[in-house]
């Protein structure tokens, strides 16, 4: 009788189910929780990260422009945590009560003179979140987990890295006719009747004067020379003696001024030589060994014609995919020309807004100017 009770027992499957539920179940609960809150995190240090760096971008940028103290940058970015992270708890909803974001950022700012007067600015912000964990965490026993990251940044107060510079600028025939910039006024006599009559710059002269604005601007960034170098070169149907890469902009300014505008146009050897000046280890060197830096490198090159020859355009546009290879900047501005030599300088150009169409000396000044603007930038990076 009790063998029988015994065997029956052992067969009786009824409750196998319950006891399979009751050992599993924890573990699925535990699971799902593991996977929800694991989302939670990625997401939370992602917006954490982005903080971070947005907030030592911010605070390393208006040192670098000296809008701000050193002190004043470390509240700056750790306000700008807050109000990062603030937007992004409200919007995902994953806190349940305000999150102190000041008692867990620090900010480390270092400042250091480089060259002359130019000072260089570190910025580290180390910030943290609790992100709270789900229901089914909380009810296995867990219910928050932190997150951490880090970010440094780096900017400076003088021009945009060091740089050389090298100017590919025609000369030829077509630069003596005139612009419709007026360059100044006279009283002139039509038979009986006096009249106000006017003059024009000629092209030559608006390249003149906009290139040595474009110096004065590298100039206004560098006055001490440490930082920049800058060479020209001319052409018409040939190259002209090139300039040597120099610091500062002395020599280039006295080459502009005596460019005179005559022959054809072939700016295949000019540009050549300006890609094998800038791109030379010696650049490389040179500022290193007086800023310790690797300087940024550009040409400008432009023109107001075609080339005389379609052998030129080829040659040209090798030596500016070489320049684009080697990461060299190259500016291009079309002065009042044809649509052959606009299409040779817009393929030239580094990108799209690398290029220029002036079709005035206004707009010759205007593109230059940018082109200096550009390049004297303050540098604001992101390190790590």
């Amino acid at each position: 009788m009790v063998l029988n009770v015994r065997r029956g027992f052992l067969k009786d499957r009824r409750g196998n189910l319950s006891i399979i539920a009751a050992l599993v179940l924890p573990v699925g609960l535990a699971a799902a929780g593991m996977a929800i809150d694991m989302s939670k995190m990625v997401a939370s240090k992602a917006a954490l990260q982005n903080a971070a760096d947005a907030a030592a971008l911010a605070a390393a940028s208006a040192l670098a422009n000296d809008e701000i103290t050193t002190i004043q940058a470390a509240t700056l970015a750790t306000d700008f945590v807050k109000g990062q992270m603030s937007n992004h708890t409200k919007s995902s909803k994953l806190a349940t009560q305000a999150f102190d974001f000041g008692s867990c950022t620090n900010v480390d700012v270092k400042q250091q003179t480089t060259v002359g007067t130019a000072k260089k600015y570190t910025v580290k912000v180390s910030t943290c979140y609790d992100v709270e964990y789900s229901a089914l965490s909380a009810f296995m026993g867990r219910s928050s987990g932190r997150v951490s990251v880090a970010s440094t940044t780096q900017s400076s107060t003088e021009s945009k890295n060091a740089l050389s510079m090298y100017l590919v600028l025609d000369r030829s025939g077509s630069m003596a006719e005139y612009t419709n910039t007026v360059s100044g006024s006279y009283q002139c006599r039509y038979g009986r009747k006096t009249t106000t009559c006017y003059t024009y710059y000629d092209k030559i002269t608006a390249l003149r004067m906009a290139a040595t604005n474009l110096m004065n601007q590298l100039t206004k960034a560098d006055p001490d020379k440490m930082f920049v170098r800058t060479a020209a070169v001319s052409y018409n149907s040939a190259m002209q003696t090139p300039g040597t890469l120099a610091w500062g902009v002395a020599a280039s300014k006295t080459y502009i001024s005596n460019l005179q505008a005559d022959g054809g146009t072939d700016s295949g050897l000019a540009f050549k030589t300006a890609y094998n000046a800038v791109r030379a280890t010696t650049e490389d060197t040179l500022h290193m060994a007086k800023n310790g830096q690797v300087p940024s490198k550009y040409i400008v090159f432009m023109t107001d014609g075609d080339n005389n020859y379609t052998s030129a355009d080829t040659e040209t546009k090798k030596w500016c995919d070489a320049a684009k290879v080697a990461g060299i900047e190259v500016y291009s501005v079309a002065f009042m020309a044809p649509t052959r030599g606009q299409q040779l300088l817009s393929y030239c150009a580094t990108t799209s807004s690398h290029y220029f169409k002036a079709e005035d000396a206004e707009e010759l000044n205007a593109a230059f100017e940018y082109i200096g603007e550009r390049a004297t930038a303050t540098a604001t990076r992101l390190t790590q």
